[in-house]
C-alpha cells in the first residue's frame, strides 16, 4: 500500500502564482487552484495547457473561448477544457471558481511526495 497521509490545506497560507491564483491541495493525480475575485478586465491570454482543468464556479460570470466555441459562465456551472485544447478566459464580472487539473499542476516542488 502507498502512502495513506492525509493532507489539509487552508487557503490563507497557501501560495499565490503569478496570475494571483492560490494553489490548494495537490496529489499524485490532481491539484486544485482557487481564483478568487478576478476582476473584469481585458481578456485573458490565449493558451493551450498539457493538462485537463476541470472548474466550478462559486461567484460571477466569464466567457470561455476555446476552439472557435464561446461558453457563458455562471455561479453553480462547471466545466471541462481538455488537454491541449486552445483557449481563453474573459472575467465579465467579479469571478470566483475552483479548478482542478490532471495531471496536477504544482508549485514549490509540492509534486514531491
Amino acid at each position: 500500500m502507498g502512502d495513506t497521509t492525509i493532507k489539509k490545506v487552508q487557503s490563507k497560507y497557501s501560495p499565490k502564482g503569478e496570475n494571483c491564483q492560490k494553489y490548494l491541495a495537490s496529489g499524485i493525480r490532481v491539484a486544485m487552484r482557487l481564483w478568487e475575485d478576478e476582476q473584469p478586465d481585458k481578456p485573458k491570454p490565449e493558451t493551450s495547457r498539457d493538462y485537463e482543468v476541470v472548474g466550478y464556479v462559486v461567484k460571477g460570470r466569464a466567457e470561455l473561448h476555446s476552439e472557435g466555441q464561446l461558453i457563458l459562465l455562471e455561479a453553480g456551472d462547471s466545466w471541462v477544457v481538455p488537454r491541449g485544447a486552445s483557449h481563453f478566459y474573459k472575467i465579465l464580472e467579479p469571478f470566483t471558481a475552483v479548478e482542478a487539473t490532471s495531471p496536477p499542476f504544482h508549485v514549490h516542488g509540492r509534486d514531491k511526495m
